[in-house]
């Protein structure tokens, strides 16, 4: 075990440092979150014995687990505490070990089993990827092959979010704004374009709103009888009604925003 051989060499070090095997009970704790390191030694129960500053006997046994050590690839001193990083690959092995030693290990795929479906990623096509998207991707992927190794069969999928209210706004604001733009003519990769009108759309509205409001309207009535917002769910009866010129613009700028995507996806 890990531990077992890290508190061993630090016996060992004790004899050879400082000329006397303790008695004591040696102890690692898991290091803190907020400081480097994987398994934590207090050295100040022990400075009896070493008659040495706390620092001097941390750095001491630490350059000692280091030099004996293949486990150990740095360590650090935080006054009388020895903080011993490990090294990335003993992870690794450890669990590969973990698998060939476990009575189940990584299951043979069952294809009878019912279908596991992860979805992940399923962004909106009126914006671009950010670091929100990452975060969904890692967890969206670590999952699904857990359920694989576990022999769940599996399907992952990604349900893009490119119709509604939402797209209509980006749609209408690129009617009024965007005097032809695309990501050719602009040179910017087409979810970036796209969501700059989304974003456009948006402050136009507002603008639109507080005018409503300067004329005693609600605030909730202005959202409602904003023009902006009114084009816009005229927009979104037409995309229902399977209009020639609507659907044509929501598959031109969905096609950019996919570019896009696959730009960063890669």
């Amino acid at each position: 075990m890990l531990e077992k051989r890290i508190e061993n060499t630090i016996s060992k070090a004790f004899i050879e440092l400082f000329s006397e095997k303790i008695s004591d009970k040696i102890s690692l704790q898991k290091t803190r979150k907020d400081v480097k390191g994987d398994y934590t030694f207090n050295v100040f129960p022990f400075l009896r014995i070493t008659k040495q500053p706390p620092e001097e006997t941390a750095n001491k046994i630490g350059d000692f687990l280091q030099n004996n050590l293949t486990e150990v690839s740095n360590f650090e001193v935080v006054k009388g505490f020895l903080n011993i990083t490990i090294c990335k690959d003993i992870w690794l092995n450890l669990l590969q070990n973990e698998y060939k030693n476990s009575k189940r290990g990584l299951k043979t795929i069952n294809n009878n089993s019912k279908v596991t479906m992860v979805e992940y990623s399923s962004p909106n096509t009126n914006k671009p990827l950010h670091l929100g998207h990452i975060r969904n991707n890692l967890l969206g992927f670590s999952v699904s092959e857990l359920l694989k190794a576990s022999g769940k069969k599996v399907v992952k999928t990604n349900i893009v979010n490119d119709r509604g209210i939402h797209i209509c706004k980006s749609m209408l604001a690129w009617q009024k704004w965007g005097q032809g733009a695309t990501p050719q003519s602009t040179q910017k990769k087409g979810d970036k374009l796209v969501g700059d009108y989304y974003v456009k759309f948006d402050q136009e509205y507002k603008k639109e709103i507080q005018q409503l409001i300067q004329k005693g309207s609600s605030e909730d009535d202005a959202k409602k009888e904003a023009p902006l917002m009114k084009e816009a769910q005229e927009m979104l009866r037409k995309w229902e009604a399977k209009d020639k010129e609507v659907y044509q613009l929501w598959s031109t700028m969905n096609e950019w925003v996919y570019e896009g995507f696959d730009v960063t996806y890669k």
